[in-house]
């Protein structure tokens, strides 16, 4: 990744991913704040309101341009559905980290699993990255059914891998799952058009 450049939009999978506008803080601010998203994630800044939402907005497109973060909107049909996107992208090693959320009422429709690997082949194919990690709490059963869908082999519990939901300081377990570029590409299911663009 390099900093010049405007981040691209992806498309695939019957969804598109687009970088986050300032004008969807209102809907950020609904997907941050649902107690489902907050029972399972401790972000590093609570998002509590609007002004909370559109700084954050303003930190991803920033955390782009230096090269160390990706974020995007999920949409469906022109409609944000939820948020996926890589962080702890190291050049070096050609690695990142993904994450990833669903608005409520969406969830059930397998947007997660087919957001997770829209951005996974962009990053392999686009971004040049060779391993992605996912991790998440060890009593998710939701995430790990979209890390073994999107054919992220499971290697192990990372013993106090990750803060309790919103209690910095306190741990628990989490499972570690990750991806390689050499790794065949999964059926992520239905959605039309499995090349990202």
């Amino acid at each position: 990744m390099t900093d010049i450049r405007t981040q691209p939009e992806v498309h695939g999978l019957g969804l598109s991913l687009r970088p986050w506008d300032a004008a969807d803080a209102e809907v950020l601010l609904r997907g941050v704040t649902d107690p489902e998203y907050l029972r399972w994630n401790t972000p590093l800044r609570l998002v509590t309101d609007l002004a909370d939402a559109r700084a954050t907005i303003g930190n991803r497109g920033a955390g782009w341009l230096r090269g160390e973060l990706v974020q995007y909107a999920v949409t469906e049909d022109g409609v944000i559905v939820g948020g996926v996107g890589l962080s702890g992208i190291n050049r070096h090693m050609c690695q990142a980290a993904v994450g990833y959320w669903v608005l409520p009422g969406l969830r059930g429709r397998g947007i997660a699993t087919r957001a997770v690997e829209l951005c996974t082949r962009w990053a392999f194919e686009q971004e040049g990255i060779h391993r992605i990690e996912l991790r998440h709490a060890v009593d998710h059963t939701a995430s790990c059914r979209v890390a073994e869908r999107c054919g992220y082999a499971y290697e192990g519990t990372r013993r106090d891998g990750m803060h309790r939901a919103q209690r910095p300081g306190t741990y628990r377990d989490a499972h570690q799952h990750a991806r390689l570029a050499t790794d065949p590409y999964p059926d992520p299911g239905p959605g039309p058009d499995p090349t990202p663009r």
